[in-house]
């Protein structure tokens, strides 16, 4: 559905998007990730015949979005991170005035607002004014303007952007029914919507791709998916230097000591290679050396912790 080569975008001295190359297949639902900053706006304006390129080529649904542009964008259906809305139409009226900028007219237009407004859980708001419309209501409206066309692509950029915990529940279901007839390629900060609703995921950061792989993929070859919590009392040196002659046990670190009740309890963070779980091994070693256990957990990554391990500076 979207192929992207070489796509570079450069304002005088600075890069802000660098031979970025990437791949969606139609149907997919696409998490594109990177800090503020790193080229994500930019790219998805190019994308949508918003920008040219410096150099590069990109295609929608086998048209090159340059020079097939209006075919390109007739399979788009693109939401900015700022829905711009007239706030003196009513929500109906809005749609149909954008049906008809799209070509849209009579039968087809009324079919596909009716349609529209109906997916996008709008129908009890299509008599109100757009300026009485909370901002939750007011994402759906711009998601139905997207959708007028039937695209084949939805390009959603920040579509949670201001929303309260209940209004990007409620967004995400519906971006998840989405995709179940759209190729959708979504832009967020928020990491843990993302990972629910997406199939893969590009990261990118300075404007170049850091990672681009399945959630559970990343999640799995990253540093933080091996890592151990230990709660244990004992010799603090001899537990350390037990831990550290086990199999795939990368670093041993003490967190910090409690005591309670009399008795000090040690906090232990375990690195262990990645794809291993050493928590049986680490059983088995206080079992043998009469070692109290209060806490013995493997930390679960999230696509936050893959987000951070990837971009920070530090």
């Amino acid at each position: 559905m979207i192929d992207i080569q070489n796509l570079t975008k450069t304002y005088g001295r600075f890069t802000a998007v660098k031979e970025l190359s990437f791949q969606v297949g139609t149907g997919q639902v696409v998490g594109f990730l990177g800090p503020n900053g790193a080229g994500k706006t930019t790219t998805l304006r190019m994308l949508t015949g918003y920008l040219p390129p410096t150099s590069g080529t990109a295609s929608i649904a086998g048209y090159d979005i340059f020079k097939d542009s209006v075919k390109a964008r007739q399979q788009i259906g693109y939401m900015p991170e700022n829905v711009p809305l007239y706030d003196d139409m009513r929500v109906r009226e809005y749609l149909k005035f954008r049906a008809n900028i799209k070509g849209m007219g009579g039968r087809e237009a009324r079919d596909n607002i009716t349609e529209t407004i109906d997916t996008c859980g709008l129908t009890h708001m299509r008599k109100r004014m757009i300026k009485t419309l909370s901002k939750g209501y007011r994402q759906r409206v711009g998601l139905a303007d997207a959708l007028l066309n039937n695209p084949q692509l939805l390009v959603l950029d920040e579509p949670t952007n201001g929303l309260d915990p209940n209004q990007i529940r409620s967004i995400r279901k519906l971006i998840k029914k989405l995709g179940e007839n759209h190729t959708i390629l979504v832009s967020s900060h928020i990491l843990s919507e993302v990972e629910m609703i997406a199939d893969h995921i590009v990261i990118i950061d300075g404007g170049e791709i850091r990672a681009s792989d399945s959630p559970q993929n990343l999640i799995d070859g990253m540093r933080a998916a091996g890592r151990i919590s230990l709660e244990v009392q004992g010799d603090s040196a001899a537990i350390t230097g037990a831990l550290e002659r086990l199999e795939n046990v990368k670093k041993v670190s003490i967190d910090r000591e409690e005591v309670l009740e009399g008795k000090t309890w040690l906090y232990f963070t375990i690195l262990c290679e990645s794809g291993t779980d050493t928590r049986e091994s680490i059983s088995q070693l206080a079992s043998q050396y009469g070692w109290p256990i209060r806490t013995l957990h493997r930390r679960k990554g999230t696509l936050e912790d893959v987000f951070v391990e990837l971009t920070r500076k530090d």
